[in-house]
């Protein structure tokens, strides 16, 4: 009998396990490519629900309006005075500011209220009962505290400035919505001969796009508004002829300044003669007076004067002296008034000129040049204070040896004569300066608000 019959081998199990080990695999294979399959899958189910959703959401509601987002413009640029009050309220106060008291008052959109002739025009227009909007960007060319202050003395006669800009149409559509203007009396530019060398982008700006956007917005309005604007004695260049007359060449500009201006005109004429507006443009001459630039000579003089800084005095390549036909602030304010008063109105509707339509440009000045030491002599006499003077020659920085106006044009069609010489107007500026600035004890800086009255 065999011994070996007595004892059995054990199980062979590793093939078994090999083959539970490759089912494994084989499972945890196909749950990661479903799992990769369903995450795919997924993926493309939210990005096509996300664009559904975005497509509903255009569908329903659409972007803002321009109405919409002046509304929230607007908001922001009526912080100065009304910062806690409603839109409506702001309406009702650009309302009520453009609103007329007299009968048959002009409703008068006047841009730079807050600047120098500006706020002159604004007092003067309301105090005789016509209706007044400002407009003005308050932008710091010049000390802002300054135009604030102008802005305040406005605001007490009840004369409101919206705070903005002429090239935000957004908000000039608002403005011609809410107010019929009758007139548009446009002042705002961008100021001074020698600043253009620093930024002459901003003379673009303001000079010609500006004044673009503003046409663009009176030639839409119902019912056309006429329009007197600021033009400068800055565009007869280098014109050698004097008395300026508004028949002499004015093509050859000395400053970008000058050349901004002179656009303007050509301007003027190209929407005057295919939309029907009625333009015109006023030539100033040297404005100075109260409440005046402080980048102008008589206002800087007479500051450093008191300070005992040395002024420069400028004399021609030939050495002869310059000149100026300085002109004083009411006079002006008398011519843009009678500019305004004989203005014909616009005949265009509906952006379509329905006939011809009032072209004009006048000189306003003063019609007697004065040399500048002469001005120097008379501030030393009315400041009671020598003053240290730098003779030199003028530097070619844009300004020219000599202005003198012809105004015949303008006494004739609206009776401008101005009536105020130097020595008078100085004066009267002076004693502004001296109580604004607090610089003499016995005038009170407060009572020389109303110095513009």
């Amino acid at each position: 009998m065999n011994m070996n019959m007595g004892s059995s081998s054990p199980p062979d199990t590793s093939k078994s396990i090999k083959l539970e080990r490759y089912n494994s695999y084989i499972r945890r294979l196909n749950s990661t490519k479903l799992l990769n399959a369903s995450s795919k899958l997924l993926f493309r189910a939210t990005l096509l629900v996300a664009l559904i959703l975005v497509f509903l959401f255009t569908f329903n509601y659409p972007p803002l309006s321009a109405t919409d987002s002046t509304h929230r413009h607007l908001h922001a640029h009526s912080h100065y005075f009304l910062s806690s009050s409603s839109f409506g309220a702001w309406e009702k106060q650009v309302r009520h500011s453009a609103s007329p008291r007299r009968p048959n008052g002009l409703t008068v959109l006047v841009t730079g209220a807050a600047g120098f002739v500006g706020s002159h025009c604004s007092l003067a227009l309301k105090k005789r009962g016509d209706g007044v909007l400002g407009l003005d960007n308050f932008n710091n060319y010049y000390d802002p505290s300054l135009k604030r202050a102008r802005q305040a003395m406005l605001w007490k006669h009840q004369v409101f400035i919206v705070e903005g800009d002429l090239n935000d149409t957004p908000l000039l559509q608002k403005l011609f919505d809410l107010v019929p203007f009758t007139h548009i009396l446009h002042l705002a530019a961008q100021a001074g001969v020698r600043y253009a060398m620093q930024n002459p982008q901003s003379y673009v700006t303001a000079n010609i796009a500006g004044f673009v956007n503003l046409l663009e917005a009176a030639k839409s309005a119902n019912p056309q508004p006429a329009i007197v604007w600021a033009s400068s004695s800055s565009v007869y260049g280098l014109n050698t002829q004097n008395p300026f007359s508004e028949l002499h060449r004015t093509d050859q500009p000395a400053s970008l300044y000058a050349a901004t201006k002179k656009a303007g005109e050509e301007i003027a004429h190209t929407y005057n003669h295919i939309y029907g507006l009625s333009l015109t443009g006023l030539r100033f001459f040297t404005v100075y007076g109260p409440w005046g630039r402080p980048d102008m000579a008589y206002f800087f003089f007479t500051k450093d004067i008191l300070h005992g800084k040395t002024i420069d005095v400028y004399q021609t390549p030939e050495g002869k002296q310059v000149a100026r036909d300085f002109t004083y602030i009411d006079d002006i304010v008398k011519g843009c008034l009678g500019a305004l008063d004989s203005a014909q109105k616009s005949t265009g509707s509906g952006g379509k000129k329905r006939g011809p339509a009032q072209l004009r440009v006048y000189n306003l000045g003063n019609t007697s040049p004065v040399p500048v030491g002469t001005l120097v002599s008379i501030l030393e006499g009315l400041l009671k204070t020598k003053a240290k003077k730098h003779v030199i020659k003028m530097p070619s920085n844009g300004d020219v040896p000599f202005t003198h106006a012809n105004v015949s044009l303008a006494f004739r069609d609206f009776a401008y004569k101005p009536t105020t010489d130097l020595s008078t107007g100085l004066s009267k500026f002076v004693k502004w300066y001296l109580g604004y600035y607090g610089l003499q004890p016995s005038l009170k800086k407060d009572n020389h608000l109303h110095n513009i009255e």
